[in-house]
Protein backbone atom coordinates (compact mmCIF):
# COMPACT_ATOMS: atom_id res chain seq x y z
CA UNK A 1 0.00 0.00 0.00
CA UNK A 2 2.85 2.37 0.86
CA UNK A 3 4.52 1.68 -2.58
CA UNK A 4 1.07 2.30 -4.11
CA UNK A 5 0.42 5.78 -2.74
CA UNK A 6 4.05 6.66 -3.13
CA UNK A 7 3.80 5.95 -6.63
CA UNK A 8 0.68 7.76 -7.63
CA UNK A 9 1.90 10.93 -5.51
CA UNK A 10 4.98 10.80 -7.71
CA UNK A 11 3.46 10.69 -11.18
CA UNK A 12 0.56 13.08 -10.41
CA UNK A 13 2.20 15.77 -8.62
CA UNK A 14 6.02 15.86 -9.27
CA UNK A 15 6.52 16.70 -5.98
CA UNK A 16 10.06 18.57 -4.92
CA UNK A 17 9.62 16.60 -1.22
CA UNK A 18 7.54 13.29 -0.83
CA UNK A 19 7.52 11.42 2.25
CA UNK A 20 4.39 8.63 2.58
CA UNK A 21 5.01 7.06 6.33
CA UNK A 22 3.00 3.90 7.45
CA UNK A 23 1.86 4.93 10.81
CA UNK A 24 -0.14 2.07 11.43
CA UNK A 25 2.13 0.37 14.22
CA UNK A 26 0.77 3.33 16.32
CA UNK A 27 -2.63 1.99 16.45
CA UNK A 28 -4.42 -0.81 17.80
CA UNK A 29 -5.30 -3.07 14.96
CA UNK A 30 -4.02 -6.68 14.01
CA UNK A 31 -0.61 -7.49 12.93
CA UNK A 32 0.02 -6.91 9.05
CA UNK A 33 -2.40 -4.21 8.88
CA UNK A 34 -1.61 -1.19 6.52
CA UNK A 35 -4.35 1.07 7.59
CA UNK A 36 -3.15 4.75 9.16
CA UNK A 37 -0.75 6.51 6.70
CA UNK A 38 0.71 10.23 6.82
CA UNK A 39 2.02 12.02 3.68
CA UNK A 40 4.04 15.18 2.81
CA UNK A 41 3.53 16.30 -0.41
CA UNK A 42 5.29 19.15 -1.43
CA UNK A 43 4.66 20.61 -5.11
CA UNK A 44 4.38 23.37 -7.48
CA UNK A 45 0.72 21.92 -8.29
CA UNK A 46 -0.93 22.99 -5.10
CA UNK A 47 0.03 27.27 -5.82
CA UNK A 48 -2.95 29.37 -5.36
CA UNK A 49 -5.33 25.93 -4.01
CA UNK A 50 -7.00 26.40 -0.84
CA UNK A 51 -6.04 23.80 1.78
CA UNK A 52 -8.85 21.81 1.21
CA UNK A 53 -8.89 21.67 -2.66
CA UNK A 54 -5.13 20.37 -2.38
CA UNK A 55 -6.67 17.18 0.24
CA UNK A 56 -9.58 16.90 -2.54
CA UNK A 57 -6.72 16.74 -5.33
CA UNK A 58 -4.89 14.19 -3.09
CA UNK A 59 -7.65 12.21 -2.12
CA UNK A 60 -8.70 12.27 -6.05
CA UNK A 61 -5.73 10.22 -6.46
CA UNK A 62 -5.92 8.06 -3.79
CA UNK A 63 -9.46 7.02 -4.14
CA UNK A 64 -9.00 3.58 -4.30
CA UNK A 65 -6.73 3.69 -1.31
CA UNK A 66 -9.15 5.27 0.76
CA UNK A 67 -11.73 2.62 0.37
CA UNK A 68 -9.12 0.26 2.14
CA UNK A 69 -7.69 2.20 4.60
CA UNK A 70 -8.74 3.72 7.92
CA UNK A 71 -6.68 7.02 8.22
CA UNK A 72 -4.69 9.26 6.02
CA UNK A 73 -3.16 12.46 7.78
CA UNK A 74 -2.23 14.97 4.40
CA UNK A 75 0.45 17.81 4.65
CA UNK A 76 0.41 19.16 1.23
CA UNK A 77 2.64 22.68 0.63
CA UNK A 78 3.95 24.60 -1.99
CA UNK A 79 7.49 24.87 -1.98
CA UNK A 80 7.89 28.57 -0.38
CA UNK A 81 5.56 27.37 2.42
CA UNK A 82 7.86 23.94 2.72
CA UNK A 83 10.66 25.90 3.47
CA UNK A 84 8.95 27.60 6.53
CA UNK A 85 7.39 24.58 7.88
CA UNK A 86 10.50 22.46 7.55
CA UNK A 87 12.00 23.34 10.48
CA UNK A 88 9.15 22.04 12.42
CA UNK A 89 8.31 18.63 13.55
CA UNK A 90 4.87 17.19 11.60
CA UNK A 91 3.90 14.81 14.35
CA UNK A 92 0.70 13.01 13.90
CA UNK A 93 -1.46 12.71 16.94
CA UNK A 94 -1.46 10.03 19.35
CA UNK A 95 -4.09 6.84 19.04
CA UNK A 96 -6.75 6.96 21.41
CA UNK A 97 -7.36 2.99 20.91
CA UNK A 98 -10.50 3.28 18.78
CA UNK A 99 -10.16 -0.40 18.02
CA UNK A 100 -10.06 -1.71 21.95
Amino acid sequence: MQTEITKKLENEFEPSFLKVEDETHMHNVPAGSQSHFKIIVVSERFDGESLINRHRMINKVLEDELKIIHALAVHAYTPEQWIEKSDKELASPLCEGGGK
